[in-house]
């Protein structure tokens, strides 16, 4: 395994620009020995394009399309996601449309969404990272994972056996840096991965894969996946399943850290039923 931590040196690799390949989640059935019914039309809720099928079916779009294909992203959209861009980053819109799979990760938006008789496939992130970890990723793929410590690496390495990782973490803040974003795409690009992991927190991360996506010669597909992968390896406990069925995973999260998250919660979190009422009345 390759590592290289806070300002560390690049791995060095040669990278070809390739034409953007956008596979649609109606396409999986080629790809795919088992076909799986799936629908043409995303699901459109609070101004997000939501992909339409299940986490099964974009397991299969991931692992269908071509690793040398120019470099996509997917990102996981929740309450916190949504009041964050409608509210007080409406420049952070082009992250989210530029996305190559835009998946619900939160109940609570899909049970909204319900009331207007919008349905939403529910792919939470942490789950779809697991599954991608379990099911997708072959141990000699080649894998980036921007973000977290070199133990938190070491451990998903050797649990899932992969043989190809390479790994950088840069330093805090480093999104308003132009030099240290530089740096982390350089990474990436050099790394010449299959999957990519960023793990820099939101929206950070989902700035980064922009960026990538727009800017670099990088190939693979980049997941902005938070604190999925410290979930996965035990570092941070995930709220039990009981909680995340009834949609009270917030309160798990509150509960077990209030100092830092009881702003997000407890005010910006309702501001997802103002922005509900507006969207209402605006599409009615």
């Amino acid at each position: 395994m390759a590592c290289s931590g806070r300002g560390g040196g690049m791995i060095e690799a040669n990278t070809i620009a390739l034409p953007l390949e956008r596979l649609p989640l109606e396409a999986i059935a080629i790809a795919a020995p088992d076909k799986v019914a799936t629908t043409s039309s995303a699901a459109e809720f609070l101004d997000f394009h939501f992909e339409s099928g299940s986490q099964a079916q974009v397991e299969r779009a991931i692992a269908a399309r071509r690793p040398n294909a120019h470099f996509a992203y997917v990102v996981t959209p929740n309450v916190d996601h949504l009041v964050r861009i409608q509210y007080f980053r409406s420049d952070l819109w082009p992250a989210y449309r530029h996305a190559w799979l835009t998946l619900c990760d939160s109940r609570i938006l899909a049970r909204m969404a319900a009331w207007t008789g919008v349905s939403l496939k529910v792919v939470p992130g942490s789950d779809l990272t697991a599954a991608i970890f379990h099911h997708v990723v072959r141990s000699q793929d080649r894998v980036a994972i921007v973000g977290g410590d070199g133990a938190m690496v070491e451990r998903l390495s050797k649990t899932y056996g992969l043989s190809n990782v390479h790994h950088y973490d840069p330093p805090m803040g480093f999104i308003d840096n132009p030099e240290e974003v530089g740096r982390a795409v350089d990474f990436v690009t050099a790394a010449n991965p299959r999957y990519t992991f960023i793990a820099v927190g939101s929206p950070q991360q989902e700035i980064l894969a922009y960026r990538l996506e727009k800017l670099s010669l990088a190939t693979g597909i980049g997941f902005c996946v938070g604190a999925s992968l410290e979930f996965l390896t035990g570092v941070q406990t995930r709220a039990p399943r009981i909680f995340q069925l009834l949609s009270i995973e917030w309160l798990f999260r509150l509960l077990s850290n209030p100092r830092r998250l009881w702003k997000r919660y407890l005010i910006d979190g309702p501001l997802v039923f103002l922005l509900y009422w507006a969207w209402r009345r605006r599409v009615s």
